[in-house]
């Protein structure tokens, strides 16, 4: 490690040490309130559903690690696991302000929060908040809002595995959660956001953590341009840890998508069915498409194929029947596995596909909520819900697109993103860690 890189390191624990110290000194909410509003049966669904989503990280980390060429594994895991770190910190200090804060724009048309809200989650405590947290404690809320916040950047990795400095890709993702994941949730979640005031649907993150993880990995894509050529690049480095993570953000994903239901009530239950039913029609979609195409069927296949799945179901997991949840599923999963197809046959190297799965799956998703959602959707007759979702199509894939390669360029400018030649060929795991998974050191 060169001077410059220690001075580097050394800058950033300064950092970390001013905000810790900073912390002491701000007064957050309290805990030791008696407020009448809060239900037990909300409070602990909602910690058990915050426990859930942040599992679905880690299961993240393996599902990705286990489809990376072996010299990249460890990398391609740490790159998931750091943004629990990052997010987490972030989060306390200004994310929730952006993202829940008071809206900064007139009435209706919300675009971002204000970062002093709640600066270091001040008046964050354990009584209600009427707008966004009427029967458990706002702490709580926004500690399950974190999860989704972490989970968010890690998606992107997958985009650029095996090529970008683990420096530039911690200062990426900070800068991805401030400016493009926080306004984008407080314009779909915040009562006062303009897409949720236009009727746009999300029940649980299709477009604020999927469509902009998506588009924003299809950017790194772009901006970042091919691995160099190498025997490793098509190999897989471990199909079981795929299927283990696969498993682990299923289960995950429960939280995620029944959790947003914010109680514990029938439509909590309406949303962990259609999560899980929506989830198993994909995989059988996606594994019987592999096979009429000639395909043998496959752990990867069926892995990838339960995640779109649950990509597609979560905009509409609170708004659909059950049966409409199968049709969403099968849909999505067709649509994927030809948009990874077609992917493959361009120039652009997408490492894990995560446009064609994450993003294509989350666009599938908005539309057909659009289509489906009760009383308002384009089979109740309703084109209005329709309408402003394929124009929120179309604003988000530019400003999540947009933002994110000009995020990327910014990093360049500060942390050239790109390894050289010679650490991409050993291999990030050795030249960004000095570590190695055991069973690739015996076949190099």
């Amino acid at each position: 490690m060169t001077m410059k890189q220690k001075k580097m390191w050394l800058y950033t624990l300064l950092i970390i040490s001013c905000i810790s110290i900073l912390g002491i000194f701000i007064p957050t909410g309290t805990f030791t309130t008696h407020d009448e509003a809060l239900v037990g049966g909300d409070i602990a669904w909602m910690l058990t559903s915050t426990a859930l989503v942040l599992l679905m990280t880690p299961g993240l980390a393996f599902f990705y690690g286990g489809m990376v060429d072996p010299r990249n594994i460890i990398s391609t895991i740490l790159q998931s696991f750091i943004s629990m770190g990052l997010i987490s910190v972030l989060w306390i200090i200004v994310g929730f302000s952006l993202t829940f804060g008071d809206s900064i724009g007139g009435e209706g048309m919300g675009i971002i929060g204000n970062p002093l809200t709640f600066f270091m989650f001040e008046n964050v405590g354990g009584s209600t908040h009427p707008d966004m947290a009427p029967t458990i404690p706002f702490a709580l809320f926004a500690l399950f809002q974190l999860k989704f916040a972490i989970i968010a950047p890690a998606l992107i990795t997958g985009s650029f595995a095996g090529r970008v400095r683990f420096r530039s890709y911690m200062l990426f993702i900070c800068l991805f959660s401030l400016f493009i994941y926080a306004p984008l949730a407080h314009q779909t979640w915040h009562p006062n956001g303009i897409l949720r005031n236009w009727g746009v649907l999300d029940f649980a993150g299709g477009t604020v953590v999927h469509m902009s993880a998506g588009f924003a990995a299809l950017a790194g894509a772009i901006f970042l341009g091919k691995r160099n050529k190498s025997k490793f690049n098509s190999r897989r480095a471990n199909i079981p840890f795929v299927l283990l993570g696969a498993g682990m953000l299923w289960f995950g994903w429960f939280g995620f998508n029944a959790g947003s239901a914010l109680e514990a009530s029938d439509t909590a239950v309406l949303a962990l069915l259609n999560t899980n039913t929506a989830s198993a029609a994909a995989m059988l979609a996606w594994v019987f498409m592999d096979g009429a195409r000639g395909i043998k069927p496959s752990g990867l296949g069926a892995a990838i194929g339960l995640v779109v799945g649950l990509v597609a179901i979560t905009p509409a997991a609170g708004f659909v029947t059950v049966g409409q949840s199968i049709f969403i599923g099968v849909v999505a999963a067709l649509i994927s596995n030809y948009a990874i197809t077609l992917q493959g046959k361009t120039s652009l190297d997408d490492t894990l596909d995560v446009f064609p799965a994450h993003g294509m799956g989350g666009i599938t998703g908005m539309i057909l909520t659009a289509v489906f959602a009760n009383e308002v959707g384009a089979i109740h007759g309703d084109m209005t819900t329709l309408l402003y979702h394929l124009l929120a199509l179309v604003l988000v894939g530019i400003f999540t697109f947009g933002g994110s390669y000009a995020l990327y360029w910014i990093t360049n400018k500060i942390i050239p993103l790109r390894v050289s030649k010679e650490a991409e060929e050993v291999g990030l795991d050795l030249s960004q860690h000095n570590e190695s998974y055991s069973i690739v050191s015996s076949e190099l």
